[in-house]
């Protein structure tokens, strides 16, 4: 709470230099005497985080592809040690950079990309085999390999990740990590079969009112984020929620990727009045679903035909909620839904475009959402978060590298090329003029106003950045990079 580091995620992932409850006993000994330096103690009893010294410095010189070649071994980390707050994993793996020295859930998708193009198989390989050690010893993903995310995971993408490296290496990469996909879906199911008339929520889970079970963020716990802990503390004076609930739907935010958006709150101009988990998000129960089919197709490359169709069962039950809860014919897009007050939300997000990208909308929906991203959300840099402007980072005017890849994927997916394309291009100029700007890559971008950097959020401007480069290099590949004037 003193803010003895700018940061508050510094402070979590310090080591420390003894055994924690020693160390506990000779601070709560300490502390009450007279002079007591928090800074001084800390400093002494702790040993800070390291950024790895790499002596890596971005020459704008170089063009786009040839820095983020370089930068593949800068992110790269080997097997860990336990140490501090990390949580070891036996294989090598990339992280995003900047203050993000650990693995993150769904960046790491987008970040497989980029792997992808440079020809890496055996790193995309490793991650998915770290993914699958963290389900099989801790249950499912978590945000990061750092234990203070112990307790909610992030955008469900290892069904993607499993499914990338099929296409890679062959089917049976499916059949390999089905026992994961298996195990990651019974994560997010959890509590299902308990729902009923009277109680019709269970951790990530809710049963409609016509009996359709559809997906929420959640966190099991209801305490400030460690890595966030002032910043959570410090809402609760500009919230009329309990403590409880607010650091619920705070976590829950976390988990979905979005920390934060006006998505998440009842008053959009309001992070106080964020609700997040009364809200079924159209772009987690996507994902889901993609996991449902990833374990049919698996199943039935096993030879499991009752457990395929079974799967296939579900998919289309999930297909049939997402339409029924999440589209909106009078406005042509995508909404989430708030279960709470039995009504979808009035905020447009670009989340509405994943189910373009997970392939379940009609030629005629999707010709719809198409208009909409065009009318709405084209900017000069590519495609805006969402069309409010509050200082929340993922909400206008930034945009952000996996959102550019999924709408111009689902575009894609129902024949609108030229707007796909357009997206493309868009976000790879904006890429690419920072870079020759700044010499960096970053984690987000201000795609309605180029000159400017994005802003917003709970920290400053990271740059690396895992997601970004692999994106880039997969549009780059598809596309090229547009002539600098």
């Amino acid at each position: 709470m003193q803010q003895i580091f700018p940061d508050g995620k510094t402070f979590v992932d310090c080591i420390p230099n003894t055994d924690l409850q020693l160390l506990l006993k000779e601070y709560n000994e300490e502390n009450v005497k007279p002079g007591f330096d928090l800074r001084e103690f800390i400093l002494h009893h702790l040993t800070l985080p390291e950024v790895p010294e790499s002596g890596f410095k971005g020459e704008k010189e170089k063009n786009i592809e040839e820095h983020i070649e370089s930068l593949w071994p800068v992110l790269t980390r080997l097997p860990d040690a336990p140490k501090g707050s990390l949580i070891p994993l036996p294989y090598p793996y990339i992280v995003p950079g900047g203050r993000f020295g650990e693995i993150y859930y769904w960046d790491s998708y987008f970040t497989m990309l980029g792997l992808q193009v440079s020809g890496k198989t055996d790193m995309i390989e490793n991650m998915v085999k770290n993914f699958a050690h963290l389900i099989d010893a801790i249950g499912y993903i978590p945000n990061g390999n750092r234990t203070y995310y112990i307790g909610r995971s992030q955008p469900p993408f290892f069904s993607f990740m499993v499914k990338l490296l099929a296409d890679m290496k062959g089917e049976n990469i499916l059949i390999d990590y089905l026992p994961q996909l298996e195990k990651e879906y019974h994560f997010w199911m959890k509590g299902a079969d308990k729902l009923n008339d009277k109680t019709n929520a269970a951790h990530h889970c809710i049963r409609m009112p016509d009996g359709k079970i559809m997906n929420r963020y959640w966190d099991e716990n209801n305490t400030p984020r460690p890595e966030s802990f002032r910043e959570d503390a410090e809402l609760k004076h500009f919230s009329s929620q309990t403590a409880e609930n607010l650091n619920r739907n705070l976590r829950a935010g976390a988990e979905s990727g979005w920390d934060f958006s006006s998505r998440w709150f009842k008053d959009e101009r309001s992070f106080g009045s964020i609700h997040t988990t009364d809200i079924i998000p159209v772009d987690l129960n996507c994902l889901l679903l993609h996991l449902e089919q990833m374990i049919a197709e698996a199943c039935r490359l096993r030879g499991q035909s009752k457990e395929s169709f079974a799967y296939i069962q579900l998919v289309e039950k999930r297909k049939e909620a997402i339409h029924q809860y999440c589209w909106n014919d009078q406005t042509g897009f995508y909404f989430d839904y708030d279960f709470a007050e039995g009504k979808q939300k009035r905020s447009m997000t670009i989340a509405g475009v994943t189910p373009l990208f997970v392939k379940i909308a009609s030629a005629k929906q999707a010709e719809k959402v198409a208009a909409v991203v065009k009318e709405k959300f084209l900017s000069p840099g590519g495609v805006v978060t969402t069309l409010n402007d509050t200082g929340q980072q993922w909400d206008a005017p930034n945009g952000w590298a996996p959102l550019q890849w999924m709408t111009i994927k689902g575009l894609e997916n129902y024949g609108f090329d030229e707007l796909a394309k357009e997206i493309a291009l868009r976000w790879i100029k904006l890429n690419d003029d920072v870079f020759h700007r700044t010499g960096k890559l970053m984690e987000k971008y201000n795609v309605m106003d180029t000159h400017l950097e994005a802003g917003g959020g709970e920290y400053a401007g990271q740059d690396g950045f895992g997601w970004t480069n692999g994106v880039l290099l997969a549009l780059i590949k598809k596309y090229g990079v547009p002539e600098r004037a």
